[in-house]
């Protein structure tokens, strides 16, 4: 990404009109590579009529998704209310201990039948808001759900257990839980009909194409919304042969992006793929590297200290930050696991390609822990610096413990040189300068977490500019004494003021 040189293309962005209702085309290559040949296509096309050459209909049947393993859980989660893995697994524990869904711990996309399922789809009829679509579904002749291919022999997939909460749930955990419900029912429902349609228009060389979707048969998304919803992209009511005429057209100039950074969904889903971590651990691993400083931000940035220590580790052992050789390993485990090969087997081969690594890093342990500890103080020192300016000389804002008080404040660098801003931070839990500013004065704000789940955003300019005015407020009104000759000349000379 850091090293990505981005390449200009251009894209054809046109509209046609029918019937009073605009619709956007697509022109029929999707980046035209020099700016003369989108030119060339804008004045080929400018004010054109476009012949309608073809229709192309598909009908798209879409089964009904497999139920929750833990990752795709996660992955719900994440994409539909922005829970982090490890908060979706907390909430889904939580859950569990509550009774009110199975072990979520699990990789199966499978439910057995032993679990119940007319039982477990009685209780959720209890509850009022899944009453008409548990009907619907105790109506049908086959009561089967669409199973996927992973299996967990410990645990079958996430599923509810049709109990009613014996407690108010939080929003996060009825949002979950709610997700939970309606992803069990969607699997036990008939597919849903898609129809997808393609309309070919041209004029002469140049082709555009117009698409559009209905959905026929609602199927398995009734019982998902609003999570599976498939809205109509609707079409003109044109034939084959009609001709419309072009309202606009332009060529946009645009870049080529560097690939996509990876949020903790897509890490956690990556992780799975190269086998790294375990259904347990991966969303662990994660929070890990947030909470040690490694990487940042949701759009996944590596911390200068990351990228030190790997540069390190790559250079003096680089089988250690080899994905093939964590998950060789992880794979072995397993089959320690599934009964193929035995403990000490394992170990020993482990330790043989360890021990010469091991033996190595000691011999350089100087140096490294040299290097090291240059970049955490590199690190430090940049999670302790604002990117917003000292309003009063423009220096560094820092973040400054006092040696006297032992209290933090913002400090500005240019103290030396006589400058005293200074601005109040909270004294307990773990701070961090967000990348964010405020609405209302443009400052950085600064996060504050207290245990694994208690965080305070806030802007400390804002903050103090409040408290100024509180006690700018409480020195006004305090009493004032006045002497009986003095007062009557006071209200002599005082304005009028009405209710006062």
């Amino acid at each position: 990404i850091q090293c990505f040189a981005p390449t200009p293309f251009w894209t054809i962005d046109a509209t046609i009109q029918h019937q009073g209702q605009t619709y956007p085309l697509e022109y029929a290559k999707e980046k035209v590579p020099t700016i003369a040949g989108a030119a060339q296509i804008s004045v080929d096309c400018k004010n054109a009529l476009l012949e309608v050459a073809n229709i192309e209909t598909q009908t798209i049947q879409q089964p009904p998704p497999y139920p929750f393993d833990l990752s795709t859980l996660q992955s719900e989660a994440y994409r539909h209310f922005g829970y982090t893995p490890s908060r979706t697994l907390a909430l889904a524990e939580r859950l569990y201990l509550d009774a009110l869904i199975s072990y979520p711990r699990t990789s199966s996309q499978k439910l057995p039948p032993d679990i119940g399922y007319s039982e477990i789809l009685r209780g959720i009829a209890a509850r009022a808001e899944y009453r008409s679509l548990v009907s619907k579904l105790t109506n049908r002749t086959s009561r089967r759900p669409n199973q996927g291919p992973r299996q967990d022999s410990a645990h079958p997939a996430i599923y509810p257990t049709g109990e009613s909460p014996k407690r108010r749930l939080l929003h996060h955990e009825a949002d979950l839980l709610d997700l939970i419900i309606k992803r069990f029912m969607a699997t036990f429902a008939e597919s849903s009909l898609l129809e997808t349609t393609k309309l070919i228009l041209r004029k002469d060389q140049h082709s555009f194409f117009l698409k559009g979707s209905k959905l026929l048969r609602d199927g398995w998304i009734e019982f998902y919304r609003p999570y599976g919803s498939e809205p109509d992209q609707k079409l003109p009511d044109l034939r084959v042969g009609e001709k419309v005429p072009i309202k606009k057209i332009d060529a946009v100039e645009k870049f080529t992006e560097p690939p996509s950074r990876y949020n903790p969904n897509s890490l956690l889903r990556k992780m799975e793929d190269e086998n790294l971590g375990t259904k347990a651990t991966r969303a662990e691993i994660i929070e890990i590297l947030y909470r040690r400083g490694y990487i940042k931000d949701v759009r996944i940035q590596a911390t200068p200290v990351a990228a030190k220590i790997i540069s390190i580790l790559d250079r003096y052992c680089p089988m250690i930050t080899s994905s093939v050789f964590t998950s060789r390993l992880e794979t072995q485990m397993e089959e320690i696991r599934s009964g193929n090969a035995t403990r000490r087997e394992i170990l020993a081969n482990t330790l043989d390609c360890l021990r010469p690594i091991i033996l190595h890093l000691i011999s350089k342990e100087e140096a490294l822990g040299t290097q090291l500890a240059e970049a955490s103080a590199i690190q430090r020192k940049s999670n302790a610096t604002f990117d917003y300016p000292c309003p009063s000389c423009g220096s560094k804002l820092t973040i400054i413990r006092s040696r006297a008080s032992g209290k933090r404040f913002i400090g500005c660098a240019g103290y030396e040189k006589g400058c005293r801003f200074t601005l109040p931070l909270p004294q307990f839990g773990s701070l961090t300068i967000t990348g964010k500013n405020c609405k209302v004065c443009g400052f950085q704000l600064i996060t504050t977490r207290s245990g694994r789940w208690k965080h305070l955003t806030s802007c400390p300019r804002c903050y103090s500019n409040k408290h100024k005015g509180i006690a700018h407020v409480n020195d006004v009104n305090k009493p004032i004494r006045i002497s009986s000759s003095a007062s009557s000349s006071l209200l002599e000379s005082a304005p009028l003021i009405e209710d006062q």
